[in-house]
């Protein structure tokens, strides 16, 4: 299931303590950032012991525009996450969303 970047925003807005994932490059977070974790989609699978602790959480994923998020909650689903979200959009929306 994925979720908007305005009920995203409203839930940070709001103090909640939400796992991210950022699936992005590292030369793309450091230009921007949301607080997220940072394992980029091609070393996803083999970081997975890295958010553990998160299998049971919802854990809101996303990228630069929804693509590598979709993704890589796919492969977080396979390896028994019980509840990715995928920020529909990505960065792309949350950045028009602050226009």
């Amino acid at each position: 299931m994925d979720i908007s970047v305005e009920e995203l925003k409203e839930r940070l807005d709001k103090g909640e303590n939400l796992p991210l994932l950022d699936v992005r490059n590292p030369d793309e977070y450091e230009v921007q950032n949301i607080g997220a974790k940072l394992i980029p989609l091609g070393d996803l699978a083999d970081r997975l012991d890295e958010i553990e602790d998160w299998k049971d959480e919802e854990v809101i994923v996303h990228c630069r525009s929804g693509k590598r998020s979709a993704t890589a909650q796919q492969i977080m689903e396979q390896a028994g996450f019980t509840n990715v979200r995928n920020l529909t959009g990505g960065m792309l929306a949350w950045n028009e969303m602050d226009d």
